[in-house]
């Protein structure tokens, strides 16, 4: 049972219970503990007392901080303190892995959430291959195995009265923002999911922008970008800016973006917003374009079940290699969407904590907006297929493809050249997808057969016949 406690900060409250606690600052949020409470009950604490009090006050803590030594990847301070980092949607598939990488590299993290990612699976009757613990027993697992605290906010960002509480309590010298909502189809099911994406994702990154403007102006913001911002143009892909000569003149510009969803236009809404900010203000910012991520297993989340991350299969939020594996495992064939030659820039979950790290470790300049393609490798969705029927066949799976009509709007062949050098020059050692990966990722999938329900393996929603009222996919 959860317990209300009110810290010596009025504006402050703690859920906690037995294992660890809580911190809630926000109203908006949905509360996903064992004692759900009302928004008024909450008001009624959050606002005690008008009057402000020094930060020093409010000293009730989510987990006790371990001491550490400071990172030795960490040069961006002289002091010897260990590095902050706030970690935004660190409930999520590369939140999670992320946070518990930088936690045993020695930095002092919190993960900020709403969870409102595990009540997507519950509304759209989804669930990962992997049973995954909650936040509250992934986290005190973790302390358990390692003496690594781990300090949890619950709330929403789009609060802005919650992340300001947040800012101020943690005092973050770098924010790793994951906190979006990050699936294409998720935001061209209905008018009301693409809205809540274009809002959850935008005003969400405008408040961590002004968060680190008015509460800590020396904040690095480490942002998740996508390289579906840039589409599939007929030239090579920068990374980020491009050097144009028009009419005998020469500039430096953002590279064009052909954002291909309304997940993707987000995307773009926050690139623009983060350089007019850097540039405005002098926040220093990184945006990582990434491509698609594959794979779940890292050295932390391999330590115990309870740590294990979620794999999603499902047509809303697997992503290609994923959803083949599964599919594989499970005698389905393997869903190409239209001709196949889409091809994307591709990186293991592994690479994706490790690009994180040296952003952080490596941070940018004041007002300097940078941005770095996340990728190791590019495939096309023909390439996978024949991959993972290859990887298959040694495990005795009898793995065949089918050709789905495509549900997106895109281009099946094309021209596809992106950049990547930038996260190489800063010491990235990349896993590359080798057979040897490739059966491992084939066995964890037999594993979790079991726990697959093929009917949603097939694609359900379609950019050109997007619904316009709220609705359920569930059968």
């Amino acid at each position: 049972m959860a317990h209300i406690l009110t810290a010596s900060c009025p504006s402050v409250i703690s859920l906690s219970s037995s294992k660890n606690s809580v911190k809630s600052f926000g109203l908006k949020q949905t509360l996903f503990s064992t004692q759900v409470l009302s928004q008024s009950s909450l008001k009624g604490l959050l606002f005690q007392e008008k009057k402000p009090r020094r930060r020093r006050s409010c000293a009730f803590r989510a987990a006790a901080v371990s001491q550490q030594a400071p990172p030795e990847t960490s040069t961006n301070n002289s002091s010897t303190r260990p590095k902050r980092v706030m970690v935004i949607g660190g409930d999520g598939y590369c939140g999670w892995a992320t946070a518990l990488h930088l936690s045993k590299k020695n930095y002092e993290v919190c993960i900020v959430d709403n969870l409102v990612r595990r009540l997507f699976d519950h509304q759209l009757g989804l669930e990962s291959l992997t049973p995954i613990a909650s936040i509250h027993d992934r986290i005190s697992r973790w302390k358990a195995l390692t003496g690594k605290s781990i300090e949890l906010y619950v709330g929403d960002i789009c609060d802005f009265e919650f992340l300001a509480e947040t800012f101020k309590s943690f005092e973050p010298d770098s924010v790793v923002h994951f906190g979006e909502q990050r699936s294409a189809p998720y935001s061209m099911i209905d008018r009301s999911r693409a809205v809540y994406t274009q809002h959850n994702n935008v005003i969400g990154t405008i408040n961590v922008l002004f968060a680190i403007k008015e509460f800590g102006e020396e904040c690095h913001l480490v942002k998740l970008g996508t390289m579906g911002e840039y589409g599939t143009p007929n030239i090579d892909i920068e990374e980020g800016y491009i050097t144009i000569t028009h009419n005998g003149r020469t500039d430096t510009l953002p590279y064009p973006k052909q954002a291909s969803s309304f997940y993707h236009l987000s995307k773009v809404h926050d690139s623009h917003n983060i350089a007019f900010t850097c540039k405005a203000w002098g926040i220093r910012a990184t945006d990582l374009n990434q491509g698609v991520v594959y794979g779940v297993k890292t050295d932390e989340t391999e330590m115990h079940e309870e740590l294990r991350n979620r794999l999603d299969y499902d047509a809303v939020f697997g992503t290609a290699l994923n959803r083949f594996c599964v599919q594989a495992a499970v005698g389905h064939p393997l869903t190409v969407y239209g001709k196949g030659g889409q091809t994307r820039g591709y990186l293991d979950i592994r690479d994706t904590v490790q690009c994180v790290e040296l952003a952080i470790a490596n941070p940018a300049k004041a007002g300097e907006f940078r941005v770095f393609n996340q990728f190791t490798e590019q495939f096309s969705v023909n390439e996978l297929a024949s991959l993972v029927t290859k990887a298959g066949s040694k495990l005795g799976l009898d793995v065949k493809k089918m050709t789905v009509p495509n549900p997106r709007v895109e281009a099946e062949e094309h021209y596809y050249n992106a950049k990547h050098t930038k996260l190489m020059e800063l010491g990235l050692e990349p896993h590359y997808l080798s057979e040897s990966l490739l059966d491992s990722l084939l066995n964890f999938a037999v594993q979790f057969r079991d726990r697959v329900d093929t009917k949603q393996i097939m694609p359900s929603v379609s950019w050109k016949k997007i619904g316009v009222k709220t609705k359920s996919m569930a059968p």
